[in-house]
């Protein structure tokens, strides 16, 4: 049982985790950010790493490779949105 519960962990979390992509490619073919909310990656880096070290804590795979997969998307669109913020 203990395998079925990680894998289903996994799977979810692969799903959310890479819910940003689409937006991250559309940011880079655009070249445009302006309307990305700053906070909003702030916020969800933030949960992220929180989320990561509770997995540490808690000695769970499924937390924390996907928080830890998670962490690159949204800094990546931290980047991006101060890269392109004079981009119309």
């Amino acid at each position: 049982m203990k395998d079925t519960n990680e894998i289903i962990g996994l799977v979810a979390g692969i799903f959310t985790s890479s819910a940003l992509v689409p937006q991250l490619v559309t940011t880079i073919k655009k070249k445009k950010a302006q309307d990305m909310s700053f906070l909003l990656f702030i916020i969800m880096l933030t949960g992220n790493a929180l989320w990561s070290y509770y997995g540490f804590k808690k000695d769970d795979f499924p937390i924390i490779s996907t928080n830890i997969f998670s962490i690159l998307p949204n800094s990546t669109m931290i980047i991006l949105k101060y890269r392109y913020k004079n981009n119309k």
